[in-house]
């Protein structure tokens, strides 16, 4: 099997992390202390640079021989017992030599460390016999630089039978190849085309390739697969050799070069190099020289996996190749497996679409799952493949697994560690950059920084080196989420073996090996149970890792932390996150000495153990979103290696004294100060080496200015968002100029992006609050400054995009101060030039905004007020980007709206006095909400003045004073919906509905019950849905839409408490293409007429919603077209369906698809 054959392809890294361990002082100068055997640190040595040099052979030998890859694994496992022994051993010469010895190793009797020194004595000896064993299996040492995973994914260039789904992409290539060139120094274009290995890039060159009509005008073409090395003597030589027909023996670069020239000079060329993986930007500046001379037009095309490789050789933006869809991907297999879909065997069909979908729009995988079925028609075998993975076919059968283990094996060892404990993540699980590097440096597979770099940024530069692969997708730009494709990640596990284990299912627990070192899980209840316990089969286990995925919850065991602490004293990771059950965390996690990682975020312990601070090696500790916890461990500064430490969320009242002592920590969530001071303010100052976001809280506790100053937050750098926060409400405690003081000394550095203020209590804001210097600032947030009674100068931050102010209750006026500081001599053109989106909220005393300098906000596109009840006026008037306006609480608002070309969004609410005389062209949704005025505002819309062209939504809602539409009707054409809703005393829908809005498809009428009849003339014709909800006398005049052609869905929705029987005779109007019909909370009905339903001809779906008295249908049945009925919460009907009761079953039996609380019944 494919999954038992992949795997060890990582064992020499691991193997160099083992030796770096060995080697280490700490490690040496214990041994040497415990008078231990030199020679057997010797022997340890020998054993591994022995087991290491036979490593690349086995790793190439363990697919044709299943001994070999036993042997991988078996010194695999020996690796691990010889990483944790070493760790071990490393941890106590660190703690004994810093006099910082927990009571745990203080625990450790001298037979105890004769008990290592044993158990090291057995790991050198079977380390020595593993690699005694390889002489048996003919391993044999390989130099590195002979050696090569790489396979050439073309030996020639032929056509293809047909290529599908990739029209568009022949039609771009097609294009980019005839665009000839604009640069002045060169006429030669290199185009990359990047995507994953297996997606098609190589077929589509040769299309490319192979088009006679492309290639007219190309003077010579020539194909090169490049594979692993870029050889830049040989692909040379093969060029020539294409351009000539003469093979090319010299290897003197110089001398084919200028060889090349001159066959490329003034000739227009057009040459693939398929598959480059090289980035060495030097060897394709050397490599490209001579093709500078051929004549305008000429292209290169380069396929490859890597982004970097584009980066470096593209002269045009390289063209990303995607996956097909899952309809081209069909076409692929059927056409590989020989099926003739007009053979009318369905089954088959259905299996093979089924396996499509497991292709997830790989070509090259639909091709080769497809050969394995060619001329094979029987259900038996195109199930087999379906319900067996892509790995488990024969390597030498199949494409597929080659195809992704070039890409994977193409990695140096240390990303292929980092990719293999991937396979930890459930399929389709977005994971974040930042948390997988945090668990990538608890695992040791990040390389020792050098030359001044952090973990961090080594973690970075491997998830890039990743992402450029094409290993990992991003799923979403806006989190900064990523994803592995599936066959990318059932490569993970394939290549991860026995030692990975992710768990979703309790039935896959028998799986688990004892060998297994890292384990996942979705829900920990599947792995702990009465019959089972998966902890007592695992020896050594180093990772337990809490996922969280989909919508399933982490029911923990009330036996799961001691089981876990109990029997894995080997974890570096351990992650009970979500674990609502856990109330406190045993002390003896102190004996967890191995442990980098601890993940204990939302759960509800209210106190941690003073143990917690005993481990040593903790780099990361998760605490976020824990609402019943208010302390931490008071021996916190213990944790002297802790980097990451995430408070996000708890409701800590104030930080442990010693904080300075943490100097690694990398991030710090939150600072919560303290009143003394070893818990104080200027605990901040000794942490340099801060990154990412900070959040200093209960600034009220900073005693003076010369305490802030010593926090040193100019000299943290690193921070890209800073939190300032005082705490809500109390006393001020200091005056307003001790305040200022305060805030004056926390001025961030200048490279701040992101700046919070909350809660402020001073008067006037320090100078450096806006000031032009902080050029990157991106956001700013001034909430809370409730004695603040100006705002600072705001306008000139170059890059600031989003602005929130809000709670300033002393503010009044917001003058040209704000725009600008007019004793600044170099202020910007315009103020406020980058901002995007702009918020007032909480302003109870702001009456004016005065509209300062014209040319500000030239790229603001929202503007948000809210509860700023004084506010009078006015708004500014010209705001060219413009596109979203919500204003709501400011009733002594008089204003015109401000105008600009792209303004498309209008919301208000209980806005009485605002002036809408003149609708933007460009408005396309309008929300009025609780306003007074709404006739008024409505008059714009009139047919007499009506210039509205692009409106397609408009919202009416809880307007009590609204009592009807412009006598003449709306004149809004590209209208598509209209809803209205909660307005008492409308009386009547527009008039002339079916001319004024003659492409209106939806309207959504509820709980307004003076209106009684559709306007005369009908329905537009292009109207679809209609909905309407508490209004009786509407519901009882539905045919007064008389007959309508094309409405599709119709919802009706109570209470409508009068109605027994649905539908009343002649109640239903003529919808010949209704095909959607809900009925929701009819209290009272009891009785569905099925007759009256029988002239709806084409409806297929039909929903019955909170009908709980509903129990009798009259009439024959049900519509013949229906394909579902649902009923949800109607408990009588649903009960009689149940059981099939015969005064209902007849009239419903007929329907394919009958669902009661979502359920199917059968």
């Amino acid at each position: 099997m494919a999954s038992a054959l992949v795997g060890g392809a990582f064992l020499s890294g691991f193997i160099n992390v083992v030796f770096d361990r060995l080697l280490s002082p700490e490690a040496l100068n214990l041994i040497k202390g415990k008078k231990l055997d030199q020679h057997l640190v010797q022997r340890l040595k020998t054993a591994l640079l022995a087991a290491g040099a036979l490593v690349t052979d086995a790793e190439m030998k363990q697919f044709r021989n299943k001994d070999v890859k036993d042997w991988l694994d078996s010194l695999k496992d020996a690796l691990y017992v010889a990483d944790d022994l070493l760790d071990l051993i490393l941890t106590k010469a660190a703690t004994q030599n810093k006099n910082k010895v927990s009571n745990f190793l203080l625990s450790f009797p001298i037979f105890k460390d004769r008990k290592i020194v044993s158990d090291l004595e057995n790991i050198v000896a079977t380390i020595e016999d593993i690699e005694k064993r390889a002489y048996i299996l003919h391993l044999n040492e390989i130099p590195k630089d002979n050696f090569s995973w790489r396979i050439a994914t073309t030996s020639l260039v032929k056509a293809h039978k047909g290529i599908h789904g990739r029209e568009d992409d022949k039609k771009a290539l097609s294009k980019l190849l005839k665009l000839e060139t604009t640069e002045a120094k060169t006429y030669v274009t290199v185009i990359p085309i990047v995507g994953m290995g297996g997606v098609g890039k190589t077929t589509l060159a040769q299309w490319l390739y192979n088009n006679d009509e492309l290639m007219k005008g190309f003077d010579f073409k020539v194909w090169i697969c490049v594979s692993e090395e870029f050889d830049v003597v040989k692909i040379t030589q093969t060029i020539i050799q294409g351009v000539t027909d003469v093979l090319c023996n010299t290897k003197d670069l110089s001398l084919l070069q200028e060889h090349l020239k001159d066959k490329l000079s003034g000739k227009k060329f057009f040459i693939v190099l398929d598959d480059v993986w090289s980035h060495d930007r030097h060897i394709w500046n050397n490599f490209i020289a001579p093709f500078q001379y051929g004549a305008k037009g000429s292209k290169i095309l380069v396929t490859t996996q890597s982004k970097d490789v584009a980066s470096v050789v593209q002269s045009c933006p390289p063209y990303i190749l995607n996956e097909l869809s899952d309809e081209y991907c069909w076409c692929v297999f059927k056409d590989n497996a020989g099926y003739d879909e007009l053979s009318g065997n369905t089954t088959l069909e259905e299996i093979g679409r089924k396996i499509v979908k497991k292709c997830k729009g790989l070509p090259l995988a639909a091709e080769t799952l497809g050969g394995l079925l060619w001329t094979k028609y029987d259900i038996k075998s195109w199930n087999a493949i379906l319900e067996s993975e892509v790995w488990e076919f024969d390597l030498n059968d199949s494409k597929i697994i080659p195809a992704l283990l070039i890409s994977y094996y193409h990695l140096p060892p240390y990303l292929k560690r980092c990719f293999v404990y991937c396979s930890l993540f459930p399929k389709d699980y977005t994971f974040s950059k930042d948390e997988l590097i945090l668990l990538w440096m608890a695992e040791d597979l990040l390389e020792q920084p050098k030359r001044g770099k952090t973990f961090e940024e080594i973690g970075y530069e491997y998830f890039d080196a990743l992402v450029s692969r094409l290993f990992f997708k991003q799923f979403s730009t806006k989190n900064d989420l990523f994803v592995m494709h599936d066959l990318i990640h059932d490569l993970a596990i394939s290549v991860g073996g026995k030692f990975y284990f992710q768990s979703e299912d309790p039935r896959n627990a028998d799986e688990i090996s004892t060998e297994t070192r890292h384990l996942s899980y979705t829900r920990l209840t599947n792995l702990i149970s009465k019959d089972f316990d998966v902890f007592s089969r695992i020896k050594s286990l180093r990772t337990l890792l809490y996922i969280a995925h989909s919508t399933i919850s982490n029911e923990s065991n009330e036996n799961v932390q001691n089981v876990t602490l109990s029997n894995n004293k080997c974890l570096r990771v351990l992650s009970i996150d979500s674990d609502r059950k856990l109330k406190v965390l045993p002390d003896s996690i102190c004996e967890l000495i191995h442990l980098r990682y601890l993940g204990l975020s939302r759960i509800n312990m209210m106190t941690l153990p003073e143990s917690l601070g005993d481990l040593y090696n903790l780099h990361t500790l998760k605490l976020s979103n824990c609402l019943s916890l208010t302390m931490l461990p008071n021996n916190m500064q213990n944790l002297v290696n802790l980097r990451h430490l995430d408070i996000r969320g708890t409701p800590i009242k104030e930080m442990p004294p010693g904080m300075s002592k943490l100097k690694k920590l990398h991030f710090l969530s939150d600072f919560v100060v303290g009143k003394e001071e070893e818990n104080g303010i200027m605990e901040l100052g000794e942490l340099s080496n801060l990154h990412g976001s900070l959040c200093i809280s209960k600034l009220e506790n900073v005693a003076n200015s010369s305490d802030a100053l010593k926090a040193r937050i100019m000299d943290k750098t690193h921070i890209d968002e800073l939190d300032l926060r005082w705490s809500e409400g109390g006393d001020m405690g200091t005056s307003s100029e001790s305040v200022r003081d305060i805030l004056d000394k926390l001025k961030p550095h200048q490279g701040l992006q992101v700046l919070s203020i909350l809660n402020y209590k001073g008067t006037i804001l320090p100078d450096w609050v806006g000031h032009p210097f902080y050029r990157n600032m991106t956001r700013l947030v001034l909430r809370g400054c409730i004695n603040c009674w100006a705002l600072p100068s705001l306008g000139q931050l170059p890059s600031l995009k989003s602005l929130e102010i809000g709670n300033f209750d002393g503010l009044v006026n917001i003058g040209e101060d704000f725009y600008k500081n007019y004793d600044d001599h170099s202020s910007l053109e315009a103020s406020f030039p980058s901002l995007e989106k702009l918020t007032f909220e909480y302003l109870p005393c702001w009456e004016e905004w005065e509209s300062g300098e014209p040319n500000a906000f030239p790229k603001l596109k929202t503007l948000k007020i809210s509860n700023c009840p004084s506010l009078k006026g006015n708004l500014p008037s010209h705001l060219p980007a413009l596109e979203i306006v919500n204003i709501s609480d400011c009733r002594q608002l008089v204003s015109s709206l401000p105008k600009g070309p792209a303004f498309q969004t209008l919301v208000i609410r209980r806005i009485h006095k605002i002036l809408l005389q003149e609708i933007p062209l460009s408005l396309q949704y309008i929300s009025i909400t609780e306003c007074d005025e709404v006739d008024k505002y409505l008059e714009s819309f009139s047919v007499s003045q009506s210039q509205v062209v692009a409106l397609h939504d408009l919202q009416i809602s809880g307007c009590n004073n609204f009592v009807s539409f412009p006598i003449e009707g709306l004149a809004v054409p590209s209208m598509t919906m209209l809803t209205l809703h909660n307005c008492k005393k409308l009386k009547s829908l527009p008039c002339h509905m079916n001319t004024h809005l003659p492409n209106l498809e939806s309207l959504y009428i509820n709980s307004c019950p003076k209106i009684e009849l559709f306007p005369d003339g009908g329905l537009p014709p292009n109207f679809k849905v209609l909905g309407i909800g508490n209004s009786d006398k509407l519901v009882s005049n539905l045919s007064s839409i008389g007959v309508h052609e094309g409405l599709t869905t119709l919802y009706i929705w109570g209470p409508c408490e009068s109605v027994e029987s649905f539908p009343n005779e002649l109640l239903l109007p003529q919808l010949p293409a209704l095909t959607n019909l809900e009925l929701y909370d009819f209290r009272n009905m009891k009785t569905l007429d099925c007759e009256e339903l029988l002239h709806l001809t084409s409806l297929q779906i039909f929903r019955i919603i909170r009908c709980p008295k509903l129990r009798n249908m009259t009439g024959e049945r049900l519509p013949a077209s229906l394909i579902e009925l649902k009923i949800y919460d109607s408990l009588c009907l649903a009960e009689l369906c149940k059981k099939k009761d015969p005064n209902i079953w007849p009239k419903i039996s007929h329907i394919p698809d009958i669902q009661i609380n979502g359920r199917r019944l059968t």
